[in-house]
């Protein structure tokens, strides 16, 4: 899966490395792949600000402002928190755009929330999308598929909402 998350990351800089544009991450059971498949691609640093894991629920609170309450009734693995980490991330970074994951990779899981169980978000702070993975492969079949799935939604969010700027620096940094 490298070589694909490395074809998405660059049709990601081609839309963001020339743009006034930024992007960060707020992960959980991800626990930076995102971050570091986005940053595979050299220019990266352009547009990509930085990124929060927030593994344990406090972090989720204290750092990305996640609502407590909605935790406390839905576990962290839910839409309504991941699209709230999404905000978090874009407010604690200071990003026009953020992909945020929060799941049950295993081999653990809570209440009757399955293993596999894996909400992604991405949005800018006027909306966000997202997407729910329920597949069980294993902890490291199940992590790197949320990484590409959370590539691939924040980059067809970003090409409905951004340009394609390919200027010649670009070109150059994509046959790298």
């Amino acid at each position: 899966m490298e070589f694909g998350n490395k074809v998405l990351s660059k049709e990601l800089l081609s839309l963001l490395y020339e743009s006034d544009k930024t992007v960060g991450t707020a992960e959980s059971c991800t626990a930076g792949g995102i971050a570091s498949a986005i940053t595979m691609v050299p220019g990266a640093s352009n547009y990509f600000k930085g990124g929060i894991i927030s593994y344990w629920d406090d972090v989720k609170t204290n750092v990305l402002d996640v609502d407590a309450e909605v935790i406390a009734e839905n576990t962290a693995v839910c839409e309504d928190v991941a699209k709230q980490m999404v905000l978090g991330a874009i407010n604690a970074l200071g990003v026009d755009y953020a992909v945020a994951s929060t799941g049950f990779a295993g081999p653990g899981s809570e209440g009757d929330i399955p293993v596999g169980t894996i909400w992604i978000a991405c949005g800018n702070k006027d909306e966000q999308v997202t997407l729910k993975l329920t597949d069980d492969e294993g902890r490291d079949e199940n992590v790197g598929n949320a990484v590409t799935k959370a590539l691939r939604l924040l980059l067809d969010f970003v090409s409905a909402h951004e340009p394609a700027r390919v200027g010649e620096e670009v070109v150059e940094l994509i046959a790298e």
